[in-house]
């Protein structure tokens, strides 16, 4: 449990009163939530449900069981032997050795490059996740004290006046704005790890003339 976890039922009371008010009053044109509305296309305690439901357990497990998945394709690459095999067909299965060994760990586009790219991502999103939360629960522990939330609380929603309506409107810029920076910092993830995400090809070995009148030996 983190400090998100621990302000969940104040903050959840809180923006629930806060997207009662917004559904029902709006807020005054040109405030900052209208385009952090527009952005977020949801109402404030939503968007922090949304977000709280982000763990970044999952992320890290996820992370430490493709890595032990690479060791295994890291293995099998090392185990592809030659077979000892001499003459055309010798020839023929070198090459197809070579492209199968390339293909699972020859640099950064084979299977072991891309998924060790892939345990890459899933930790830094796991710490995105971590450091986003940590944000989000200092944002909501000044909203929690802020006048602007004696007000919400304090009033009836069916009554309420033009300045419960700009408080409410203050809180939800807050917490929206917050959580449009954090996923501003998921999107700039996205597109330094993307080009190491792409799927892994595997290329044939370029065939050659083969000499079919040569002798081919097997080694016993």
């Amino acid at each position: 449990m983190d400090e998100l976890d621990r302000l969940a039922a104040p903050v959840r009371d809180l923006l629930g009163r806060v997207d009662v008010l917004i559904a029902a009053a709006g807020a005054p044109d040109h405030h900052p939530l209208w385009p952090a509305l527009r952005r977020m296309r949801m109402l404030p305690g939503d968007a922090y449900a949304a977000f709280a439901a982000l763990r970044p357990e999952p992320l890290i497990a996820a992370a430490d069981e493709v890595r032990r998945l690479t060791r295994g394709y890291d293995q099998a690459g090392l185990e592809i032997a030659d077979g000892g095999w001499d003459g055309a067909a010798g020839n023929t299965f070198a090459g197809v050795r070579t492209a199968l060994a390339t293909h699972l760990d020859g640099g950064p586009e084979s299977l072991v490059g891309r998924m060790e790219a892939t345990a890459g991502y899933a930790g830094a999103l796991a710490d995105w996740v971590q450091s986003s939360r940590s944000t989000l629960a200092r944002t909501c522990v000044e909203l929690l004290g802020s006048a602007e939330a004696v007000t919400v609380c304090g009033a009836d929603p069916a009554v309420a006046d033009r300045g419960v309506a700009l408080a409410a409107a203050e809180i939800g810029a807050r917490v929206l704005g917050a959580l449009n920076v954090a996923y501003d910092g998921a999107e700039t993830l996205l597109r330094q790890w993307g080009p190491h995400l792409a799927e892994s090809f595997y290329r044939p070995p370029v065939e050659m003339p083969v000499d079919w009148e040569a002798t081919t030996r097997v080694q016993p």
